[in-house]
């Protein structure tokens, strides 16, 4: 981590949105930064990215922000994972994503020439993670050596970072920022400096980063706009460079993307063809210990060919005896994934049965029937349980709704989304039960759904939840919740304890994302009167509060011993013919009804108060010199010792809610049951319905 400066965005240990601790800053560029940071929620680090406050008023760089934010519905290993887009308390944009730990291509680079191999492996990687991203419709622009991380430092855990905001951090890269090009000059596809971009622009963006690593230097594409159309109208100078590593970036890179590969996919196969001939001898790792029972469905086919393999004897399979004839896979790869858009199956196998029998175990677990050349033969398994490994793998996957399985020799990873919790804890189950004959490792990285959640689906819970009247979302809060979003409920409750019961009851529900309610706790009477008010549009009407000794308004509802309330109700001038209904709830059990009272019997919101910019106002508490003035309004004043909490209730209908007009004060019990009745059957009656808490203290 960098030094902190007084410049920074963000200051380490400051928390934002109540959640992400900051740690320190990774790095700086010219229109943001990027810290580490800590979920305080599920307790893992994280990379947030900033926008300086300057850019994120931009419209264009928050497009951008927002598109990057689109990879959230990626799941795959070699791209990063990203949680949520949000906003600071200080007007800063920034972005949530996973924090990979390990050096860029970029800092590998310029320190180490990386074998060629090692490059046609982090080549591969990197195709695997275009092919997911460009599934869904979503092209990097911006591929270059500063934006591939190396997990760990290993080449077969190259990771694509950094899509959408463009920054500059290679040494001597020039980077746009733009709706029409975003990326580096020196790695950007020729097309790009005309404001096009396709898949196969990322394709060259990846070949021409391979060939930076190779000659360990940014490539010179001049320092004029003519000279740099000029150098990409002109094939790479790949010369020096061995074959098959220069036959791959030459093909990437070519100018004319019709004669590139035309898709991640066609560049992976023929990749694959170019790993695999690979005669380097392999020395087959020993196996663990162990009884290769394990929970989940193997196919029959697969499990015979396993017995019948162990029963001839283990060295055969390291002497090559079954398809001596095949090229050596290196690394011995399979890549399974079900996705929105169906199943996908790739990979390596040693020989035509085992590859039926692995596509078997894969339609089982997605559904889809792979074609009969989805696998390649090839020899380098590292162990003879790999295939069984592999399968019972694919068998716990298949309670999830989507997932992807990516094997690497003898490393596994399952990534995936669970329908639920109890599903997401049951795979957790079965994979800590999952022994490895041959001593495969395993990762895993299991996320709760549903993938998608609406307000719809929430609310009939907090109907049934809610203790204090309706709970209702904030009025800016969107309608549909992705994984890792933050969920706003907001409303009373009649009992503190009641928010946790609520998060218990909904974490079901919601999967891994974030319920928080914010929600006032009110006493049990005026948690009665509220309970039998019919939920109405927000906005409909509003109330408001004021000082009447200055005639400031009351932003918090909270008045101090001598303060005098005055209380205003605030609706459309366009609402004509309409009845006005206002009472106070007080902390003493009862409501008192200041709308209509003995000297203002008139309910009809024509005749009430004043209209200005379109919106009446009815006062209904007034201040007390208006009192003077007038006997006949209603005036009130907070008194020593009378403290609580009072609530003042106004109800907008097309009809008068009771024939007659009730007395000065009464009960809550009978005011309730008065409501119930008269509301029974006329719910479409009612226009709006507000409320505002009158806080008295000390």
């Amino acid at each position: 981590m960098k030094d902190p400066l007084p410049s920074d965005i963000f200051r380490p240990g400051q928390i934002l949105n109540n959640t992400y601790e900051i740690l320190g800053i990774l790095g700086r560029g010219g229109t943001g930064e990027v810290y580490l940071a800590h979920n305080q929620v599920v307790e893992r680090d994280v990379a947030i990215k900033a926008l300086n406050l300057r850019f994120s008023g931009n419209s264009d760089y928050l497009d951008l922000m927002k598109r990057e934010e689109q990879m959230r519905n990626i799941i795959h290993d070699a791209v990063v994972r990203y949680s949520e887009c949000s906003r600071s308390d200080t007007g800063q944009v920034f972005l949530v994503m996973d924090h990979i730990e390990g050096p860029s291509l970029n800092q590998v680079m310029l320190e180490r020439r990386l074998g060629d191999r090692d490059l046609m492996i982090v080549a591969h990687r990197v195709l695997e993670g275009l092919a997911a991203t460009h599934r869904l419709g979503i092209v990097h622009r911006d591929l270059s050596p500063d934006n591939i991380i190396l997990r760990d430092g290993k080449p077969d855990r190259a990771t694509i970072i950094d899509f959408g905001i463009a920054k500059d951090t290679a040494a001597g890269a020039r980077t746009i920022v733009g709706t029409g090009f975003a990326g580096k000059y020196e790695y950007a596809a020729p097309e790009q400096l005309d404001g096009k971009a396709d898949y196969r622009t990322d394709l060259y963006g990846l070949g021409a980063l391979l060939l930076a690593a190779v000659r360990q230097e940014v490539p010179d594409v001049g320092t004029s706009p003519g000279e740099v159309v000029r150098f990409k109208r002109q094939p790479l100078d790949t010369s020096g460079i061995a074959s098959p590593l220069k036959d791959l970036i030459d093909w990437l890179t070519d100018p004319d993307p019709a004669r590139r590969p035309q898709s991640a996919t066609e560049a992976l196969e023929r990749l694959e063809r170019w790993l695999k001939p690979d005669t380097h001898a392999r020395t087959e790792p020993p196996r663990k210990a162990g009884t290769g029972k394990a929970g989940g469905r193997l196919p029959l086919a697969l499990a015979t060919l396993v017995v019948g393999a162990a029963a001839v004897g283990g060295g055969l399979w390291a002497a090559g005896v079954f398809a001596p004839s095949l090229p050596v896979a290196s690394p011995y790869v399979l890549t399974a994934e079900l996705a929105p858009g169906g199943g996908t199956l790739s990979g390596n196998a040693p020989d035509e049965q085992t590859a039926g029998a692995l596509r078997t175990a894969f339609r089982d677990a997605s559904g889809t029937t792979p074609p009969e050349g989805a696998l390649t033969l090839a020899a380098g398994m590292p162990d003879k349980s790999w295939p069984e490994d592999v399968a019972r793998l694919l068998a716990i996957a298949a309670p999830l709704s989507r997932w992807q399985v990516t094997v690497t020799d003898n490393a596994a990873k399952l990534a995936g989304i669970a329908p639920d919790i109890a599903a997401r804890d049951n795979a957790k189950a079965a994979l800590a039960a999952w022994p490895s004959s041959g001593g495969m490792s395993l990762q895993a990285e299991l996320v709760a759904g549903p993938e998608t959640l609406t307000w719809a689906t929430l609310q009939p819970y907090l109907d049934r939840l809610a203790t204090c009247g309706a709970l209702t979302a904030p009025p800016d809060q969107p309608t549909q919740f992705a994984l890792f979003d933050t969920i706003a409920v907001t409303g009373f409750l009649a009992d503190p304890k009641d928010a946790a019961a609520i998060k218990s009851a909904l974490a079901p529900v919601i999967g891994d994302r974030k319920l928080d309610v914010t929600a006032t706790v009110l006493n049990p009477d005026l948690c009665r009167i509220r309970t039998v008010l019919p939920p109405t549009p927000a906005g409909a009407m509003s109330i408001w509060l004021g000082l009447g000794a200055t005639g400031e308004a009351a932003l918090t509802g909270v008045f101090r011993t001598g303060d005098n309330p005055v209380v205003d109700i605030q609706f459309p001038a366009s609402v004509t013919g309409a009845s006005l209904w206002v009472m106070v709830v007080d902390n003493t059990g009862k409501v008192f009804h200041v709308l209509p009272n003995i000297n203002q019997t008139d309910v009809l919101v024509d005749d009430l108060g004043q209209v200005d910019n379109g919106i009446r106002r009815v006062r209904v508490l007034w201040s007390l010199d208006q009192l003077k003035q007038d006997p006949s309004r209603l005036a009130v004043q907070v008194s020593a010792g009378d403290y609580g909490k009072s609530e003042v209730i106004a109800i907008l209908s097309k009809t008068p809610l009771f024939d007659l007009r009730r007395p000065r004060d009464e009960s809550v019990a009978s005011v309730a049951e008065a409501l119930a009745a008269t509301l029974k059957g006329r719910e479409d009656q009612v226009i709006g319905v507000a409320s505002r808490i009158i806080d008295a203290r000390q």
